[in-house]
């Protein structure tokens, strides 16, 4: 199992590809393949057939998934990209904090 560096709901800014330089929230992580997908953010057509009677086919667009190198966390705090680090406290439990500002999140 693959560790990945950011989670569902964090807002992250894309490093490369056609969209750079975009922010958006994570919906979904896939750890075991190192990808995320980003709401607004590589978006692909892709072409649904109708499944049942009723239902309409056609063209519809969705958000493809990007590895998770190509994005980095932005701090809630500072409004920044920034790496992740992680404090551990005493009774054992740990949390992530920004690289810039040193602050938890």
């Amino acid at each position: 199992m693959n560790k990945v560096h950011v989670k569902t709901g964090d807002t992250v800014i894309v490093l490369s590809g056609k969209d750079r330089g975009r922010k958006g929230k994570v919906l979904a992580v896939s750890p075991s393949e190192g990808k995320v997908i980003v709401e607004k953010i590589n978006m692909v057509t892709k072409h649904i057939k109708p499944r049942s009677m009723g239902e309409t086919g056609g063209i519809v667009e969705a958000e493809g998934a990007m590895y998770a190198c190509k994005v980095q966390l932005v701090c809630p705090r500072c409004n920044k990209p920034t790496r992740v680090g992680h404090k551990l406290y005493e009774d054992g439990s740990k949390e992530r904090v920004c690289k810039k500002c040193n602050e938890a999140f």
